[in-house]
């Protein structure tokens, strides 16, 4: 997973376990850090754009493989809101700085939106990407029909015990390109860029242990709203924040739908929201310009 190509990988101790990051600027000592978050059954290099184009704009970027993705630590617990947001605090505080912009899409934006809640002076700004707050997402499944019928029938299915991680392997990771060709628009599929972006992906999915890993994020959410601490994180994540807030959305994203993203400002009352045309549930990937636009103004906010 430690591609060459003009950027640095690093692995940094924080929060008790080791993470991978790779970084374009390690010499930018005071440019703003803005931490890129990637989503389910991903790694850093959904960040490819996003690494070298943001340091070029004098700012200090840096692609995270998450808890028990890539190249990062693969521990059987904590895979938990807080110390998923404890990670990335931890993060911020092992890279030298006070705060960073938060930049997740998916699963990993809503590891950033709970990091503003928990470490609010921790982050700057928050630029999500097709990545609702979690108590937004949460309404939106029970209580409209068209979100519930595209996000919840997956999300259960990611409960059962091994049979998805068996499903999400199979095949060298077949499950994976067809979650990308489901979520990404024509025009990007027609590209040689995104058959060598799911090779990646496939690969990396087969790393052993990340399969696992990427469910007990989705089990966690799933189990803990039955439990005294999910109902306790809940509880944590009925507050508003104040940070500036970028919320991104492609125009062809039927997984998750606008009306779940609006519901984000009872949440989020300095919210910006933005379409980008041509692009699909992967954005970051299919249309990296708009989104290098917007992580620059967030970082600047």
């Amino acid at each position: 997973m430690r591609f060459t190509g003009p950027w640095t990988h690093r692995d940094i101790h924080a929060n008790g376990i080791r993470f991978h990051v790779v970084e374009t600027a390690p010499d930018a000592e005071g440019a703003p850090l803005v931490l890129m978050l990637h989503g389910f059954a991903d790694f850093w290099w959904s960040w490819r754009h996003q690494l070298t184009a943001l340091a070029d704009q004098g700012l200090r970027p840096i692609a995270v493989d998450l808890r028990g993705y890539g190249d990062s630590d693969k521990p059987p617990r904590g895979y938990d809101g807080w110390t998923l947001a404890g990670d990335i605090a931890g993060l911020i505080r092992a890279l030298g700085y006070s705060n960073a912009t938060l930049v997740g899409h998916a699963d990993g934006g809503l590891v950033g939106w709970v990091t503003a809640v928990m470490h609010p002076r921790l982050v700057r700004s928050i630029v999500a990407i097709s990545s609702p707050h979690p108590r937004s997402l949460k309404r939106s499944v029970l209580f409209t029909r068209a979100q519930r019928k595209v996000w919840l029938p997956e999300f259960l299915n990611h409960q059962k015990p091994m049979l998805p991680e068996r499903q999400l392997t199979r095949d060298d990771g077949a499950a994976v390109e067809a979650m990308m060709r489901l979520r990404t628009g024509e025009k990007f599929q027609a590209t040689a860029e995104f058959d060598d972006v799911v090779q990646r992906m496939r690969a990396a999915v087969q790393i052993p242990g990340v399969a696992h890993c990427a469910m007990e994020y989705q089990r966690w959410a799933f189990r803990s709203q039955w439990r005294a601490d999910g109902r306790r994180f809940m509880k944590i994540m009925d507050q508003t924040i104040g940070q500036p807030t970028f919320q991104i959305r492609g125009a062809d994203d039927d997984y998750i739908l606008e009306p779940t993203l609006q519901r984000c400002t009872r949440y989020a009352p300095r919210q910006t929201l933005l379409t980008i045309p041509e692009a699909a549930h992967f954005a970051h990937q299919e249309q990296p310009d708009a989104v290098i636009e917007a992580i620059v103004k967030a970082a600047h906010a």
